[in-house]
C-alpha cells in the first residue's frame, strides 16, 4: 500500500509541474526475482523514479523504456531474461536466474480511468481491492494495461477492457477469498489480479519516549499510526510528528473513536498496568490479529490471571493474538532496537510467517503466484 500511495503522490506532483509519466508494473515472473508481480514504479519525463521493480539493476534500462512509452504515448511489454546471455548484466546484478515481464503504461491524464486514477481509488476507503491488469506475451505490440479495480462496494472497468465484468468479478472473488494475487489467461490475454489489502493501522497505547522509534519505523512502512495515552504531558502531537493521530484519551474512548478490524494492530506501552489491563479487556475479543504487550512474562501472566478473574474468557483463539513479551528475540535493548523487533514480529504475523531466518528456509523466499 505504501508503494501505491507514494506513486499517487509523485504523479500529482508531476502533474503540477506539467510532466508526463509512465507506470512500470511487474506483471509476471518465472523463476527467481527480487520483486514479484504487482510491484510498480512511476517514471516521469524528467527521469524521477518512485517505487521499485527490482533491487536496482533493472531501473536504468526501465527508465529508457518508460521514456520511450511516454514519447510514443503507447504501452509496451518488456521481458528481461536473466538466464539469457544477452541479459547477463541484469542477471549478475539480480543474483537470480529468472524471467521478469514488465509492462510500461503511458499515463493519459485526460482519461478518468488511467492507471494512476485506479490506484488512487484503492486508498480512498479502508477496504480490500483487486487491481486488474491485462497484458499479452503473444501480441507484444498490443498491450491493454491496467483496466479495472474491484472493491467490495464498487467495480470500475475501463472501456479498453476486453474481458467481461462477470468473468472479472468471478476471478476477483477468488482473489479476495484467498487474499493473494492470481494470474489467469483468457484467449491471448494474461490477467494479473493483484490483491491490495487495507492500510494497516497501528494503535500504540502509550506516549513515552520509547514509543517514538516505533512510530518512526511504522511510518517507513506506510502504516497509519495512532498514539493514545491518558497523560496530557505526553499525548502531544509535537512529540510524535510522524503519527497520524495523537489522542489524549481513556481506553473506553479509544473504542468509540477508532474503527477496529482485522488490519488493526495494538501495542501496549503505557507502563501503566491498569490502563493496559482496561484496554486489553475491551479489545481481547475484537477481530484483531495482533496485540503486543510490553513488559516481562510475569506481567503478562498477571494480566491473564486478572482477565480470567474478571470473568473474561481467554481461550486458544485469544492467546494466539496475544504477544507478550512483545517482539522477536533479536537481543533488543534500546528503544530503537525494540521498535525493530516489534515491527518485525507484527509484519511476520500479518504475512503469516514465523519470523525465522531466511537462511533456514528450504523453499523459495517468495510464494509463487497462484494460477487458475
Amino acid at each position: 500500500m505504501k508503494e501505491i500511495n507514494d506513486i499517487v503522490k509523485a504523479y500529482k506532483i508531476a502533474q503540477v509541474n506539467g510532466l508526463k509519466a509512465a507506470l512500470a508494473t511487474v506483471v509476471k515472473v518465472q523463476g527467481s526475482s527480487y520483486r514479484q508481480a504487482g510491484a510498480r514504479m512511476l517514471v516521469t519525463e524528467d527521469g524521477q523514479l518512485t517505487g521499485a521493480i527490482s533491487g536496482g539493476c533493472l531501473e536504468g534500462d526501465a527508465l529508457r523504456k518508460a521514456l520511450l512509452a511516454i514519447h510514443q504515448k503507447n504501452n509496451k511489454l518488456i521481458t528481461y531474461d536473466t538466464s539469457n546471455p544477452d541479459d547477463l548484466e541484469f542477471g549478475v546484478q539480480l543474483g537470480c536466474n529468472g524471467i521478469v515481464h514488465i509492462l510500461f503504461e503511458y499515463i493519459d491524464e485526460n482519461s478518468p480511468q488511467n492507471p494512476i486514477s485506479l490506484l488512487e481509488k484503492t486508498t480512498e476507503k479502508r477496504d480490500e481491492s483487486v487491481i486488474i491488469t491485462l497484458f499479452s506475451l503473444e501480441k507484444r505490440n498490443k498491450q491493454t494495461g491496467t483496466v479495472g479495480l474491484i472493491k467490495e462496494e464498487n467495480t470500475i472497468i475501463s472501456d479498453s477492457c476486453c474481458i467481461s465484468e462477470i468473468e472479472l468479478n468471478r476471478f476477483s472473488s477468488e482473489v479476495l477469498e484467498k487474499k493473494q494475487n492470481i494470474l489467469t489467461q483468457i484467449s491471448s490475454n494474461e490477467i494479473l489480479l493483484q490483491y491490495v489489502p487495507p492500510q494497516t493501522t497501528l494503535i500504540i497505547a502509550g506516549a513515552g519516549n520509547d514509543v517514538k522509534p516505533l512510530v518512526e519505523t511504522a511510518s517507513i512502512l506506510g502504516w497509519k499510526t495512532i498514539v493514545a495515552d491518558g497523560r496530557a504531558t505526553h499525548a502531544l502531537k509535537k512529540r510524535f510528528p510522524l503519527a497520524d493521530e495523537v489522542l489524549l484519551t481513556t481506553p473506553e474512548e479509544i473504542m468509540k473513536t477508532i474503527k477496529i478490524d482485522e488490519t488493526t494492530i495494538f501495542v501496549m506501552m503505557t507502563h501503566n498496568y491498569n490502563y493496559d489491563l482496561a484496554l486489553l479487556k475491551l479489545i481481547i475479543h475484537q477481530p484483531v490479529q495482533y496485540i503486543g504487550l510490553l513488559g516481562p512474562k510475569t506481567r503478562f501472566n498477571r494480566m491473564m490471571d486478572d482477565l480470567k478473574n474478571s470473568g473474561i474468557t481467554v481461550g486458544e483463539k485469544e492467546l494466539n493474538k496475544l504477544f507478550g513479551p512483545v517482539g522477536i528475540d533479536i537481543g533488543a535493548e534500546t528503544s530503537e532496537e525494540i521498535a525493530i523487533s516489534v515491527i518485525a514480529e507484527i509484519k511476520a504475523v500479518l504475512s503469516g510467517r514465523k519470523g525465522s531466518s531466511l537462511r533456514d528456509k528450504p523453499e523459495k523466499i517468495h510464494t509463487d503466484i497462484l494460477s487458475i
